[in-house]
């Protein structure tokens, strides 16, 4: 039986985990930025981020496609960073990442505008 994808919800994965990995990055370099992103709402962010990339590996195929769509709308470092999760061996979660390599990896990879 072939498996049945919702694309506007696969799409919607990846704006969202665009958006969030955004959100994510930014407060790690200020984090002083927004007093009110303790712990508990940092890890809610990091569950949420890493729910939205599973929906996009969970796609298969078409969250791919998705994604790789996204960023040629948008080829901003959020929806790169998207695209480098789902490529085989990436870390399976955001705690496994080594941000300075991925910092690097965006920068060095990143906005064609």
């Amino acid at each position: 039986m072939p498996k049945i994808v919702l694309r506007e919800i696969v799409r919607q994965h990846a704006e969202m985990a665009a958006f969030l990995w955004t959100v994510y990055d930014h407060h790690l370099l200020h984090p002083d930025e927004n007093p009110d992103m303790d712990e508990e709402r940092l890890a809610r962010l990091v569950e949420r981020l890493d729910a939205h990339v599973d929906g996009l590996r969970v796609a298969g195929e078409a969250g791919q496609e998705i994604a790789e769509a996204l960023y040629a709308e948008y080829p901003e470092a959020g929806e790169l960073f998207v695209l480098r999760m789902l490529i085989k061996g990436a870390p399976s979660r955001i705690a496994e990442l080594d941000l300075p390599k991925v910092r690097a990896y965006l920068s060095t990879n990143g906005s064609q505008k």
